[in-house]
């Protein structure tokens, strides 16, 4: 409860002025986000509606880092800030909020979060030659084809569903159902269960759909309870899967629930409170509750007098984004450039974090393929 609190005084923290809208600067002056006294940063991403936790802690993470880097006179005397707006994980406001972020003249794109929203966000930033760094998704849509200027930190969804398949059939599960949220985000996570079912001869036993941004899941739980599964993945909101849990649990399904990371673990874990127990979810960044890593070290102390904002999976992967962010521009040098970043990012070759590696290369845009599994409890932790 102490950090359902936190996590809801996190966006009062944000205030409202922070969805201002800026002049727009016009074409001329397109990398007006880019001056020597400092770097602005665009993010479209969901800070309001079913998903806001997952855009305002990755928010919180990254702002954490860059206020603590600015505080120490920023990297080669700039500064980093970051101007978000909310498209509430729409792919059609999203377009909207990248359109205005590309003609206000950002250098980058950062942590946009969702598969839908990112692949409508995608090839406009593209076709400026414009940064698109680690969006918070694990669909093979954003990673394939080759993208010289889309930057992947996490895992994909195909790994998360392998491992998760793994350790389902490694003791002895074949009866796996799949509750999705009917849109790219869901279909890819899908698809990537079906191809790790599918190496060892099996496949799902039902699956059920949910509308994006909706918790209406009776249908599917109706259809999914009916093929007595012995275990579930799903994909959707933290809200339609804690409402999914809580009502297959009143229909006395004993079962285990597997979720990827996008689900936002604290989010779910505070929408279900005692009704955790037995929900399993994969991560592709390291664990953000305790001193386990230099990195997670780092995180923790940054956060120790930021009142109202709890340490989380979602924060951790923004910090993480924020830190290499700020690596690629040192290592582009004074004379920075979108390209000269561009290069400098690829030539991060197995680059230690503090117990988190990152590989890329010049035609390697996925930097991690790190997957863990982490299991909620009833008393609202989270377990490794």
């Amino acid at each position: 409860m102490q950090r359902r609190r936190a996590l809801v005084q996190g966006a009062s923290l944000l205030g409202a002025a922070t969805f201002g809208v800026w002049p727009s600067v016009g074409r001329s002056q397109q990398l007006a986000g880019l001056t020597a006294q400092s770097i602005v940063l665009g993010q479209s991403a969901a800070f309001s509606g079913p998903s806001e936790q997952l855009g305002l802690q990755y928010y919180l993470g990254a702002k954490l880092y860059f206020d603590g880097l600015n505080a120490q006179g920023g990297v080669l005397g700039r500064t980093i800030e970051i101007r978000r707006l909310d498209d509430a994980y729409d792919p059609e406001r999203c377009v909207g909020n990248t359109r205005r972020l590309i003609q206000d003249g950002v250098f980058a794109l950062f942590g946009y979060v969702g598969t839908p929203t990112s692949l409508a966000a995608m090839p406009l930033a593209t076709a400026e030659k414009m940064p698109f760094f680690a969006p918070s998704t694990g669909a093979d849509a954003l990673r394939e084809p080759f993208n010289r200027y889309v930057f992947h930190l996490r895992a994909s969804y195909t790994d998360e569903t392998a491992a998760i398949v793994r350790q389902l059939t490694s003791v002895g599960i074949k009866r796996i159902a799949v509750f999705y949220q009917d849109d790219a985000y869901g279909k890819s996570v899908l698809a990537g269960v079906e191809t790790a079912l599918k190496a060892v001869q099996l496949a799902p036993v039902a699956t059920g759909t949910v509308e994006r941004n909706t918790t209406d899941v009776g249908a599917a739980l109706k259809t999914i309870l009916a093929s007595e599964p012995e275990a579930i993945v799903q994909v959707s909101s933290y809200k339609a899967c804690a409402a999914f849990v809580r009502l297959a649990r009143r229909q006395g399904y004993t079962r285990n629930f597997y979720n990827v990371s996008f689900v936002g673990t604290q989010a779910l874990l505070d929408e279900l409170g005692a009704e955790a127990r037995g929900v399993v979810v994969s991560q592709v960044m390291p664990f953000p509750y305790a001193s386990a890593s230099p990195l997670a070290s780092e995180y923790l102390a940054l956060l120790k007098d930021k009142r109202g904002i709890a340490p989380n999976y979602s924060g951790m992967e923004g910090f993480v984004a924020a830190k290499v962010f700020a690596e690629g521009v040192k290592r582009a040098g004074r004379n920075l450039s979108r390209e000269g970043f561009v290069n400098a990012v690829a030539g991060m070759q197995k680059f230690n974090l503090g117990g988190f590696q990152l590989d890329f290369g010049a035609q390697q845009r996925v930097g991690s393929h790190f997957v863990e599994m982490t299991l909620l409890t009833d008393d609202g932790k989270v377990r490794r």
